[in-house]
């Protein structure tokens, strides 16, 4: 039963020496660490091989749960990975998290399950900001690179035999917007 530590940061700028000592100071016997995006564990090699270094019993400390996992699902999946080999979990950053404990592995549930709701308002009053934009006319999306009229006009020296590049260059436009400009709608 060891503890096993693992840093992360995300860019070459950055340093992971602090989170080093922190899990030293809290008895580490082995530490992992790298500088790698924690935006798939698949990029993150030394996470790869901690998981597999491994043995039954361990428990991987972090200084804080951001250097582990960027969502609730993703940390669900580590910690379900970490079940799976017998092996716990333990942040020095959020004291509550601690799965080599019942009531541990209570609050981590409860605390994901906080921020899968708390998503789940952010998801809908997002959506209802949107449906309230679009009801006042609000346009989404880039601006147009051409005006209606503009388009007419284009439309018209088109028909009077100027080609679409032509008319691109005047118009301060890439031929595909002209073309998509001219093109008949679907």
């Amino acid at each position: 039963m060891a503890k096993v530590g693992y840093a992360r940061v995300s860019s070459k700028g950055q340093d992971y020496t602090g989170q080093v000592e922190k899990l030293k100071a809290a008895g580490c016997e082995r530490i992992y660490s790298e500088k790698a995006s924690g935006k798939s564990t698949d990029s993150r090699p030394q996470f790869k091989r901690m998981m597999k270094d491994l043995l039954p019993g361990d428990t991987v400390v972090v200084a804080k749960l951001d250097r582990l996992a960027r969502s609730t699902r993703d940390l669900a999946n580590i910690l379900h990975d970490l079940g799976q080999q017998s092996c716990g979990l333990t942040s020095l950053g959020e004291t509550w998290c601690d799965t080599t404990t019942d009531v541990g592995r209570l609050i981590v549930t409860i605390m994901g399950g906080i921020n899968e709701f708390e998503r789940g308002l952010i998801r809908a009053r997002t959506e209802e900001g949107i449906e309230r934009a679009k009801a006042k006319g609000t346009k989404f999306g880039r601006k147009r690179s051409l005006t209606p009229e503009q388009i007419k006009r284009a439309a018209d020296r088109y028909a009077a035999g100027e080609t679409q590049a032509e008319l691109a260059i005047a118009y301060e436009v890439s031929e595909a917007t002209m073309w998509r400009a001219l093109s008949p709608p679907a």
